[in-house]
């Protein structure tokens, strides 16, 4: 499959799952923020891993990511009957923590210019 029709199927694959996911009632993966991060789909269609962000939960991504993974075939069956294609990858479905670690990140950066107001000034240039 050229690239050009695998990214297209990737992108329109992820869309579905988007919504698809916004629908179901698990109460595991309903409430929160859960983000599809991003859809990696073999060319043969085989496989795809679909990487989530969950922020806001108390019990963090990896109930969600069982609970998803549990429901991967329900997923599968809807992609296919959605997408109007024969045959739908697997999904996997794995954590995405780059979103917290970049917040993470961000608070540090904070922390540190909170103790060296200095740093703050840009220095002048004669």
């Amino acid at each position: 499959m050229p690239t050009k029709n695998q990214g297209r199927m990737a992108q329109d694959m992820k869309r579905e799952l988007i919504a698809i996911i916004g629908e179901m009632k698990d109460p595991r993966v309903a409430g929160g923020l859960l983000t599809v991060t991003r859809l990696d789909v073999t060319p043969d269609l085989d496989v795809a891993k679909v990487y989530i962000s969950v922020m806001g939960r108390e019990g963090g991504s990896k109930p969600v990511v069982a609970a998803l993974n549990k429901a991967s075939g329900h997923v599968r069956t809807e992609v296919s009957r959605r997408m109007h294609i024969r045959k739908a990858p697997r999904f996997v479905f794995v954590a995405d923590d780059g979103a917290a670690y970049a917040a993470h990140i961000n608070e540090m950066l904070r922390g540190l210019e909170n103790d060296h107001p200095a740093a703050q000034a840009e220095p002048q240039e004669d």
